[in-house]
């Protein structure tokens, strides 16, 4: 979309964050000591209509860093194979360049400043993806480090559900018990049940959309305007 079909921007709509829903597989709760081993990532939109929508999935199946903890238990609920060769995984930091390149485009394409993340108990998905950030030296991690949006609070504020299955039901959302717990489809469903909250939310505050559509489109994110992509 060009400027002069864009009513609204996500800039104006969350204060120049751009919030992309992430999941992460892990091989525990431990972020200090327990491999990272998918990761699934959904930049948002917004249309002319102020609704907002899951515009692109980024994914990567992710190798554990030498000597990383892996807790059987946790392979049980995920049923990954870490060491599997068909699930062609990438390094680490491999893999989250491939997650952060195609957000660094949106904030430069939609103005913003930085990425925020959107997650299911979202301190979970920041810390893990914050610390492997730290492991790899990588020095343009394009999210805030520590705001997040978590669908547990907002999902219980508008439905009274905090489990994520429960609360995609309660959206009137469907939800797979069988396709849980890969990155990818619990990042989708996420997408879904926050995109329906903000939605909703636009129509019970009518007033937002027409303050969006005033407000001019600022400087945000000019400092990320010229940075190359690796």
């Amino acid at each position: 979309m060009n400027d002069i079909a864009r009513p609204y921007r996500i800039a104006q709509r969350f204060r120049g964050f751009l919030p992309v829903v992430v999941d992460v597989e892990t091989g525990g709760f431990n972020k200090e000591t327990d491999a990272l081993l998918e990761i699934a990532a959904i930049i948002l939109d917004i249309n002319e209509q102020g609704q907002l929508f899951p515009a692109e999935t980024i994914s990567a199946h992710v190798e554990p860093f030498p000597n990383a903890n892996i807790e059987p238990k946790a392979l049980e609920i995920t049923g990954i194979k870490p060491f599997s060769p068909l699930r062609m995984a990438m390094p680490e930091k491999d893999a989250l360049q491939h997650i952060f390149q195609p957000i660094r485009r949106a904030l430069r394409d939609q103005r913003c400043n930085r990425a925020i993340l959107v997650g299911h108990n979202a301190f979970f998905d920041l810390g893990f993806l914050n610390k492997a950030v730290e492991r790899n030296a990588i020095k343009r991690n394009p999210f805030h480090l520590f705001s997040q949006f978590d669908t547990v609070s907002l999902a219980g504020m508008a439905y009274g559900q905090t489990v994520l299955a429960r609360a995609v039901e309660a959206a009137g959302l469907t939800w797979d018990n069988k396709e849980a717990h890969s990155a990818v489809y619990d990042a989708t469903q996420t997408a879904a049940l926050f995109c329906n909250i903000i939605n909703r939310w636009n129509h019970v505050y009518p007033p937002l959309l027409s303050q969006l559509a005033e407000d001019p489109i600022s400087e945000l994110g000019a400092e990320l305007t010229n940075e190359p992509d690796n």
